[in-house]
């Protein structure tokens, strides 16, 4: 492949990505605002954070995955120059998106009426039960706002994301700062005013995309198709089909560190609030790689959509390339900053020595991460997503969590060997990922 071509392939992804990056690290500083503000207040609410957050956080990224089916229509349709039905797609997967969130909604009450049989510290309990209330309520604005941010992804429109998602994370910390510490003469709220906060500002970022599909200039087209549209059989099917397998395979993946709290639990309070900070540290990279990611996965399928495999397969390679240099601009400084970060959000010094530990094996698992979410993203935007689920199976359910368990217990390592696993599940995800995309993409 010629230079300049290579450098056109980065050049185009950074255009795609950086908006959806910089959107990400907004994700990335509300998460660290969070985190140090519930920390500072009390080291007991930022454990039951840490455990809350968990379960919500792989509900998140399991809407997120089934609401990326949108991504290979949008982009195939867009590719072919075939505006007309992009306002139908969208109109089908908010439909799509709501039959999704009604029955997480019931999947979470019915764990929600069982969190005390999960093995948690009971003192924690009172704190947890407010706070998931909250957030369950807020996952049906959390999945509309998928929809509509898929279909502007795939239109190449990516700042209209970013501009929202900075705007509510801005309303976010600012909401968090007044209730949880009861400022301008609010109650001081705690831990359930950092979630009232999270609420308004997913309700806020959805009526905000409202409005703008309703008025900007430039969706006229999808705006008229979408009123003409209806909702249809084969439309929703079709999103079912691609939508669920990345449902699965990106729960998968989140469950492979989420349901580790459940273990992390089992360690005791210090070891829950030292795994809440590290997935906010570990955030940090993944949330980059997921920008990039998203931008490797739109500009495939607007490739594919024209047939044009060599360009299929010279954008992921240019996705990966740049993966690899998020991945070292990422870690480094948390590697040389690795005694001090603990003492950002915590006072606590067990909390502040585990975290120096944790940051060994998140370094470890970053080569990996950027390899799968490369490589899923590739097959997403060519839409060969069913063998993306089993992959995950075996990586996360069959590799990391047993691991997890290994070295945490039977070799009495602690949170420690929990982390230890997650190097081995992501990079073996990489691998089976990036195999099965060169197989589908050799000309």
């Amino acid at each position: 492949m010629q230079p300049s071509l290579v450098k056109s392939h980065h050049k185009a992804l950074l255009s795609i990505g950086i908006p959806i990056v910089i959107g990400q690290i907004g994700m990335i500083i509300l998460g660290f605002a969070d985190t140090l503000m519930i920390g500072h207040h009390s080291t007991k609410e930022l454990a039951a954070a840490s455990f809350v957050n968990n379960i919500f956080n792989l509900i998140i990224i399991f809407s997120n995955g089934f609401s990326f089916g949108l991504t290979p229509i949008v982009g195939s349709l867009f590719g072919k120059g075939q505006t007309q039905d992009i306002g139908k797609a969208l109109k089908n997967s908010l439909f799509a998106n709501t039959v999704i969130a009604v029955f997480l909604t019931i999947l979470l009450l019915a764990l929600y009426f069982n969190i005390h049989r999960l093995g948690q510290p009971e003192e924690l309990l009172p704190l947890m039960r407010p706070y998931f209330i909250i957030l369950l309520i807020s996952i049906f604005f959390v999945l509309l706002f998928n929809a509509f941010k898929q279909f502007a992804d795939g239109i190449l429109d990516t700042s209209i994301s970013m501009w929202i998602l900075l705007s509510g994370n801005i309303l976010n910390i600012i909401g968090n700062y007044l209730l949880i510490y009861g400022k301008l003469g609010l109650p001081e709220l705690g831990l359930t005013g950092a979630g009232i906060s999270t609420l308004s500002s997913r309700i806020y970022m959805v009526i905000a995309f409202i409005l703008i599909f309703l008025f900007r200039k430039q969706y006229h087209d999808y705006r008229r198709s979408f009123v003409k549209s209806n909702i249809n059989r084969p439309d929703f099917i079709s999103l079912n089909k691609l939508g669920w397998p990345l449902a699965l395979q990106s729960g998968m993946e989140t469950a492979s560190f989420s349901l580790s709290a459940i273990m992390v639990g089992w360690i005791g309070t210090i070891a829950l609030a030292s795994h809440q900070i590290m997935l906010t540290i570990a955030n940090i990279c993944f949330m980059m790689y997921y920008g990039m990611g998203s931008a490797v996965a739109i500009r495939v399928s607007n490739f594919k959509g024209q047939n044009d495999i060599q360009n299929v397969r010279q954008t992921a390679k240019a996705g990966f390339h740049l993966m690899l240099c998020i991945a070292i601009l990422g870690v480094t400084p948390i590697f040389l900053l690795r005694y001090h970060i603990g003492a950002w959000f915590s006072n606590d010094p067990e909390v502040t020595s585990a975290i120096a530990w944790l940051i060994l094996p998140f370094i470890a698992y970053q080569f990996g991460d950027g390899l799968q979410i490369n490589y899923a993203n590739a097959l997403r935007g060519i839409a060969d997503v069913k063998p993306l689920m089993y992959i995950a199976f075996i990586a996360y359910f069959i590799i990391s969590l047993p691991a997890g368990y290994f070295f945490a217990f039977t070799m009495g390592l602690g949170i420690v060997g929990v982390w230890m696993a997650f190097p081995f599940g992501l990079t073996s995800a990489g691998i089976m990922y990036y195999i099965r995309f060169r197989s589908k993409t050799r000309t």
